[in-house]
C-alpha cells in the first residue's frame, strides 16, 4: 500500500471512529473504511489533495436557478402543453447566448424526481427529473461553467423507493430512516418548521414514527446506519462522474439526531461532513463543499472546522443585514458584523449571496440586530407584498423564521415607505455583495430584476414560491431588450458591475477586507490583492440623502493615481472631498 493510501485510509477510518464511537455496528470499521474507499474511488485513480489551496478566484461568479427558471414555450400561458424544448437546454443558451461570459458557474437547484419542496423532497438522487432534461444536458453544461449541484443529504421524499421499503420492511430503506417514540422528550429539538416533527406510518411491522424536520413529506435519514452513509458516498460518485464540481450538502446542520439535544450541529455532523470532504477531495481535488446551514452567525462560521470541514458556507447574516442596512439607511449593524467576521483561511471561501430561492433567514440574526429592528423589517417585508414563514421555539409559540418577498420588491423602499430609488438601492445591494470577501452567488431572479409572483404563490399557497417565478424564454428576451423597463435595467446594471469585478485582483474571495468607519449614511470596505498590488476602497452611500466623503478618512497614499473605477475617472489630486449621491457605489482603485 503506498503512503498516500495508507495515509487516507487512516484518516478515514479516524472520521469513521469519530462518528460511530457510541453505535453498534453490524461492520468493523476496517471495513466500512475499505468499502467507502472502493465506492468513492470506482475506477478512478486516488489523487493526493494539496491543502489550503483555493479552488476559486476573482473570476468565478455562481448564478442560482431551478432547472425550468426559463422555459421556451410556445403558449403565453405556462400551464398549458409542454416545453418546446427540455428547460435545462434552454437555461443553458442564456446562460451562453445573453450573460457575456460574466457568470462562469452554476448552481441547478435540485434536478432530481421530486414530490414536493420544489425539487427538496427527493424521489430518486440517481436520476434527472424528466420534464426537466437528462443528464447529456447536465453533461453539457457542465462542460461550459463549473457546475453546482444539491445534496439533499437530510431526508428524501415519503414517495421514494427508500420510504416505500422502509414501510414493507425490504431492503434497500428497510432501516433507512429515524424513527422516535411519542414518550421521547423532543422539547430541546431546532424546528425550522411549525409542523408536528413526528409523522406516525402503518408498516408491515406495525406503526411507527418517523422524524420529518421540514415537513411530512420530507423524512429524515438515520445516519447511525452505515448503509445510509454508504449510499451518499456512491451518489457522490455518479455525480462526479456526470461533473457536478461543486456540493451544496443541503440541510446538513440537522444530519444527526440524538435524544436529549438539539439535534442540530451535533459533533458527529461536524464529523460526517470532514469524511466526505476527506473522500470528496482524494478522488477529486478541485471539487468544493459549501454547507447550507441557515443558523445563527457563529454556527454557521464552525461549519469551516479547522480549513477541514466546508471549503466554503454560506453567509446567511448577510441577506438580512444588507435588506436592514438599506431599509433604514443605517450601516452600523453592518459594520460591526464585518468587523467581527474572521478572514477565511487559504483553502476556505464565504459564499456571498443576498437573494436565494428560499427566503430571507432571520436566524443568522439573532444578536445582530434588535427584536424592533426584526420586527421593522417583517412589517416592511409586508408592507412591499412580501410573506413572512415562520417557525416553532421551544417554548411552542410561533416566531418569524424568514422573510418571502422577491428582493427587487424588497428594496422598492425604505421603512418610510416606497420611493423613486428602487433601482439605484437594488444595484447598491450587488455592488456591496460583489466587492466582499468570498465567492458571490446571483440569484437568477435578482440578475433578470424579477418581482414578486402572486399567481405562484395563489396557486400553491407556499410562501417561498412568490420569489421562484418561472419566464418564458421569448417573454425574457422582449424585457431585458426593452430598453426603458427595469429588466433591461437590471440585467445590464449587474453584468456592468460583474465585468468591473472579474478584472480586479483586490477582488479576489480570499483578499484582505478591512471595514470603514465613515459614519452612519455610508457604508465601507478596502480590499487589497493577495500580491498587495492593488487596493480598492469601496463606498457605499446606504441612505436616500446625498453624502460627503472626505478623502482624508482613508489611506489615498498620495504616491499613487488613484481611479474610480465604475464611472472609469482620473481622481483629481487636489480633490478633498466627494459627493456621493443616494445608493452611488465607488469603487476607488490604485490600478485602473
Amino acid at each position: 500500500m503506498s503512503i498516500v493510501k495508507e495515509q487516507f485510509f487512516q484518516r478515514v477510518e479516524q472520521h469513521l471512529h469519530a462518528i460511530y464511537q457510541d453505535v453498534e455496528l453490524p461492520i468493523a470499521i476496517s471495513e466500512l473504511t475499505e468499502e467507502l474507499i472502493t465506492l468513492i474511488l470506482g475506477d478512478n485513480p486516488l489523487r493526493d489533495p494539496t491543502p489550503h489551496t483555493n479552488r476559486w478566484d476573482e473570476q468565478d461568479v455562481v448564478l442560482i436557478a431551478y432547472g425550468d427558471s426559463i422555459i421556451n414555450h410556445e403558449d403565453s400561458d405556462l400551464a398549458v402543453g409542454t416545453p418546446l424544448e427540455a428547460p435545462l437546454k434552454t437555461l443553458h443558451r442564456f446562460i451562453k447566448e445573453q450573460c457575456d461570459h460574466q457568470l462562469n458557474a452554476l448552481h441547478i437547484l435540485p434536478f432530481y424526481p421530486y414530490s414536493s419542496d420544489e425539487g427538496f423532497a427527493v424521489m430518486n438522487y440517481a436520476h434527472v427529473n424528466e420534464a426537466l432534461g437528462d443528464w447529456q444536458d447536465i453533461n453539457a453544461i457542465a462542460k461550459d461553467v463549473k457546475l453546482m449541484a444539491d445534496l439533499v443529504i437530510n431526508h428524501c421524499s415519503s414517495r421514494s423507493i427508500w420510504f416505500e421499503n422502509f414501510l414493507t420492511d425490504t431492503h434497500p430503506g428497510k432501516d433507512y430512516f429515524k424513527t422516535a417514540s411519542l414518550t421521547d422528550d423532543l422539547s430541546q429539538v431546532v424546528r425550522p418548521r411549525t409542523s408536528p416533527l413526528l409523522n406516525t406510518v402503518t408498516t408491515t411491522s406495525g406503526e411507527k414514527h418517523v422524524w420529518c424536520t421540514f415537513s411530512h413529506d420530507q423524512v429524515d435519514f438515520d445516519f447511525e446506519n452505515p448503509e445510509v452513509l454508504k449510499e451518499f458516498v456512491g451518489i457522490i460518485r455518479h455525480y462526479l462522474d456526470n461533473g457536478i464540481r461543486l456540493f451544496r450538502l443541503d440541510a446538513v446542520a440537522f444530519l444527526w439526531k440524538q435524544l436529549n439535544t438539539s439535534c442540530i450541529n451535533l459533533p458527529q455532523t461536524h464529523e460526517v461532513v470532514r469524511l466526505l470532504r476527506t473522500l470528496i477531495e482524494h478522488a477529486e481535488p478541485s471539487v468544493v463543499i459549501i454547507t447550507e446551514t441557515n443558523i445563527p452567525n457563529q454556527e454557521n462560521l464552525s461549519y469551516f472546522g479547522n480549513a477541514n470541514e466546508a471549503h466554503a458556507i454560506y453567509n446567511f447574516a448577510l441577506p438580512p443585514l444588507l435588506l436592514h442596512t438599506l431599509l433604514s439607511g443605517d450601516s452600523t449593524a453592518l459594520k460591526h458584523w464585518m468587523m467581527s467576521m474572521p478572514p477565511a483561511q487559504n483553502g476556505t471561501a464565504y459564499f456571498n449571496f443576498i437573494a436565494s430561492h428560499d427566503g430571507i433567514g432571520l436566524r443568522p440574526i439573532e444578536g445582530l440586530l434588535q427584536p424592533s429592528e426584526v420586527a421593522s423589517l417583517v412589517s416592511t417585508t409586508m408592507q412591499f407584498g412580501g410573506r413572512v414563514s415562520m417557525r416553532t421555539s421551544h417554548d411552542g409559540t410561533h416566531t418569524p423564521y424568514e422573510l418571502n418577498i422577491a428582493l427587487f420588491d424588497a428594496l422598492q423602499g425604505t421603512h418610510n415607505g416606497a420611493d423613486k430609488f428602487g433601482l439605484e438601492r437594488f444595484l447598491c445591494a450587488h455592488a456591496i455583495m460583489f466587492a466582499m470577501e468570498g465567492i458571490p452567488g446571483l440569484y437568477i431572479h435578482s440578475l433578470l430584476g424579477t418581482t414578486n409572483d402572486y399567481e405562484r404563490f395563489d396557486n400553491s399557497q407556499h410562501n417561498r414560491a412568490i420569489n421562484r417565478h418561472r419566464w418564458q424564454e421569448s417573454k425574457l428576451l422582449a424585457a431585458i431588450a426593452e430598453k426603458y423597463s427595469h429588466h433591461h435595467q437590471v440585467f445590464n446594471g449587474v453584468k456592468q458591475l460583474l465585468a468591473v469585478r472579474k478584472r480586479q485582483a483586490a477582488f479576489h474571495p480570499n483578499a484582505t477586507q478591512f471595514t470603514l468607519h465613515l459614519g452612519e449614511g455610508l457604508f465601507g470596505f478596502w480590499r487589497q490583492s493577495i500580491d498587495r498590488q492593488q487596493s480598492i476602497f469601496c463606498i457605499y452611500n446606504i441612505s436616500s440623502q446625498p453624502q460627503s466623503l472626505t478623502l482624508a478618512d482613508l489611506n489615498l497614499i498620495n504616491t499613487q493615481q488613484w481611479y474610480e473605477l465604475l464611472s472609469k475617472t482620473v481622481l483629481d489630486e487636489e480633490l478633498k472631498t466627494m459627493q456621493v449621491a443616494p445608493y452611488q457605489t465607488l469603487w476607488l482603485s490604485n490600478r485602473a
